[in-house]
C-alpha cells in the first residue's frame, strides 16, 4: 500500500478527503475505545495444529506515511497496546503452549509432549523466551510468543534479552507471530538471523547518569 499518495498534498481534493477519513476514524476510536480491546477468551484449537501455521509476510520497501495518519498511529498506537496487555499476553502464550503440545501429540511425541513448559508463568520474564518446545526429532525449540487481534503485519517489540539469545542461539529459537488471536488465530514463525526477516528499529533508550 503506497502511503505516500504522490500528487496529492493535503491541499488537493485527494489530500482533503484522506485527511477527512483519518479524522473520522480518530473521532470513531475515540468515542469507542472497547473496539481495540476484544475479549481475551482463549480460542479453542479446532483444526488441526499444522492449519494454524501461515507463512510471515514478506518485506517491503519504506514509504512515506502521510503526517496526519502517522499521527493516528501514534494516538492508537497497536504496538504499545499489545505490549501493555498482560492478558492477551498470557493468553497467547498459553494458546502455543496448548498449540505446541497438540502438535507433537499427533507427531506420535507424547513424550515430549509431556515436556512442554510455559516458562514465562513457571519460571517467570527474564528468560528471551515464553516456551520450552521440542521439534518431533527431539531438538529444543525456545519459542518467544508475541500476540495480536491484530493483522499478521501488526508490529511489534523485542527486548534486548531476547534479540541476545536469538543470536546466542539460533537453532533453537523461534519467534512465534500470534495474530488475528480473538477471531480466527494463525501464527507464523521466525527464525535468526532476524534482520533477515524482519525490520529492527531502536524506539526506546535506556537513560542514566
Amino acid at each position: 500500500m503506497n502511503w505516500a499518495c504522490p500528487g496529492s498534498p493535503a491541499t488537493s481534493p485527494r489530500g482533503i478527503i484522506r485527511n477527512a477519513i483519518f479524522d473520522a476514524i480518530d473521532r470513531y476510536l475515540t468515542q469507542h475505545p472497547a473496539v481495540l480491546e476484544p475479549a481475551q477468551n482463549l480460542p479453542k484449537i479446532s483444526a488441526y495444529p499444522t492449519e494454524i501455521f501461515v507463512p510471515p509476510p514478506t518485506l517491503t520497501p519504506n514509504e512515506p506515511i502521510p503526517d496526519r495518519l502517522l499521527r493516528l498511529i501514534r494516538k492508537f498506537d497497536p504496538v504499545e497496546r499489545d505490549h501493555q496487555n498482560r492478558s492477551l499476553g498470557k493468553a497467547g502464550e498459553a494458546f502455543v503452549v496448548d498449540l505446541e503440545r497438540r502438535k507433537l501429540a499427533n507427531a506420535d511425541r507424547l513424550d515430549l509432549s509431556s515436556k512442554v513448559r510455559w516458562i514465562a508463568a513457571e519460571d517467570g520474564d527474564g528468560a528471551g523466551y515464553d516456551v520450552l518446545s521440542f521439534s518431533p526429532k527431539g531438538q529444543e525449540r525456545l519459542i518467544e510468543v508475541k500476540t495480536t487481534n491484530g493483522s499478521a503485519r501488526t508490529p511489534f517489540f523485542l527486548t534486548r534479552n531476547e534479540c541476545d539469545l536469538a543470536t546466542e542461539r539460533p537453532a533453537d529459537w523461534r519467534i512465534y507471530r500470534v495474530h488475528l488471536f480473538a477471531k480466527a488465530p494463525r501464527v507464523f514463525t521466525i527464525a535468526p538471523p532476524l534482520e533477515n526477516a524482519i525490520k529492527l528499529t531502536a524506539e526506546t533508550w535506556r537513560a542514566s547518569f
